[in-house]
Order: C-alpha cells, then structure tokens, then sequence
C-alpha cells in the first residue's frame, strides 16, 4: 500500500428500480484496485435515501440520515459520480445529495463514470460540472462514459468483449490518473492554506 493513500469517495447516483448503476461500481471497483494510492468509500444512493426537504435545522430522523453520508463526504479527498442519464440530465437523488452539502465539496475533485443510451450519459456529465464549479470543486476533464452498456457489462462488471474492456480500462487511468494529480495537490494545499469561499 501507498504510504499515504487519498481517501476516494464514489458516489453511485441512481436508485431506478433495476438500475445498471452497481454494474459500473464494480466494474469501478476493479479499477481502483490495482492503485494502492487510492482508499475508496462507495456511497451507494440507494443505500443512502435522504430528506427531501432542505433544512438548516433538520429532526432527528433527517440528521441520522445525513449523519450516515456527511461525514464521509468531508473526509474524500476527491470524488468519483457515478452517474446515468435521466431525461438529458442527471437524477434528483444526486441533486438532493449535492444540494444537502457544501463544504464537503470545496476545494476537491471530481471525476465522472457516466452510462446511458447514445450519448453514454454525457449530457448527465455537462449538467454537473457547473453545479460543482458553484461548489467550488474542480472537474476533471477526462470522463469514462459507457454508450448502450446493457448487456456489455456482466453483473460483476466484466466486460463480455476483450477490446471494449481494455479501452475502458485505458480511459479510467487516464481519469484516475489526472484525478489523482488534484487530489494529492489540492489536499496539500488546503492542509498548507484552509479553504475559504
């Protein structure tokens, strides 16, 4: 293991009824093991349903939900979304996620897994790289996005066709690695200068 690995929270957006989400997770998952510089935490959405309603000051039941994902959250040192296109956007639940947090955000990356029909989630993806700039987080530029994956991608997430595998793959270290170039330099520099907006 990596002396001081960066703790990668990924965070798996859909919670549709027979979802292809935790394909891609795994898939992810297999990628992120062969990096002994990367500690990861999946925050799986389905697992995680939060309030609805926004509130400075939420009940009891609300904060115990919140207390199960916030902390996580502001201990990443960068963030990996999981994301399918819904409608040319991306779902309420990762919204509702985003719009519960604030600080947990600030001065960190984000990377984006995408999936959908032709446009393999992309849509999702430029939708959410504004919300997360209003954050103040950084986006990176190299996506994986997975075009029609049904059927492509096993339940564990192996890929049924061997040059399909190894493009993918190539594209998540090619993620991973820029990734992690913010994560180390942004997480030395807000232990150097904290972060104010």
């Amino acid at each position: 293991m990596s002396e001081n690995p960066y703790r990668l929270a990924v965070v798996v957006a859909s919670t549709r009824e027979g979802r292809f989400g935790p394909a891609v997770a795994n898939w992810l998952a297999e990628q992120t093991a062969q990096r002994p510089d990367i500690d990861v935490d999946v925050i799986d959405l389905a697992e995680h349903p939060l309030p609805v309603n926004l509130s400075s000051d939420p009940g009891p039941e609300d904060a115990a939900a919140l207390a199960a994902v916030t902390p996580r959250l502001a201990e990443a040192d960068a963030f990996v979304v999981i994301t399918p296109e819904y409608n040319h956007s991306y779902p309420a639940a990762l919204k509702n996620l985003i719009d519960w947090h604030y600080v947990q955000w600030q001065a960190k990356p984000v990377a984006f897994v995408s999936y959908g029909g032709l446009s393999g989630g992309l849509r999702a993806v430029e939708h959410l790289r504004p919300v997360f700039a209003e954050l103040h987080a950084v986006t990176i530029r190299e996506t994986v996005s997975f075009h029609n994956p049904w059927g492509k991608l096993d339940a564990s997430g192996k890929h049924r066709d061997e040059e399909d595998g190894q493009a993918a793959a190539g594209a998540a270290k090619k993620m991973l690695d820029q990734l992690t170039w913010w994560a180390l330099s942004l997480r030395e520099a807000r232990a150097a200068r904290p972060y104010g907006a």
